[in-house]
């Protein structure tokens, strides 16, 4: 019969440091994927909100215009953050609201009719 070996001292802290460094490693990979998809929902969230504000200018250039027929435009503050409203054109108008929010600037268009006194939006679209 041969004798068994002996296991030398410290294999075993070796292959406990191993599976460390493997957890750890992991671990570390799971925490930076959690912050880098926490900063990009931050990132969509104020990009919406710039949106909205925007939205918001061009809703109230269509009802200054429908009070207003000479309403060229103005810059107002909705949130905090600067609207920049301008109108332009006879039959068709054009409104455009600008927001700008932080880093972030979103651009509304819309084209409108007014017939008597009626404004009739023909189309409502984000401006890139």
């Amino acid at each position: 019969m041969t004798p068994m070996k002996k296991q030398k001292n410290g294999q075993t802290l070796i292959t406990l440091l191993i599976f460390m460094v493997i957890g750890i490693t992991v671990t570390a990979a799971a925490v930076v994927l959690t912050i880098s998809g926490s900063i990009k929902a931050s990132k969509f969230q104020e990009g919406q909100i710039t949106y909205q504000i925007a939205e918001s200018g061009a809703e109230n250039a269509l009802m200054q215009r429908l009070r207003n027929p000479s309403y060229t435009g103005e810059t107002i503050t909705i949130n905090g953050a600067p609207v920049t409203i301008t109108v332009s054109g006879t039959n068709p108008i054009t409104i455009t609201s600008t927001a700008l929010n932080g880093n972030y600037q979103r651009k509304i268009q819309i084209v409108a009719i007014d017939t008597n006194g009626i404004l009739t939006v023909n189309s409502w679209n984000e401006v890139f």
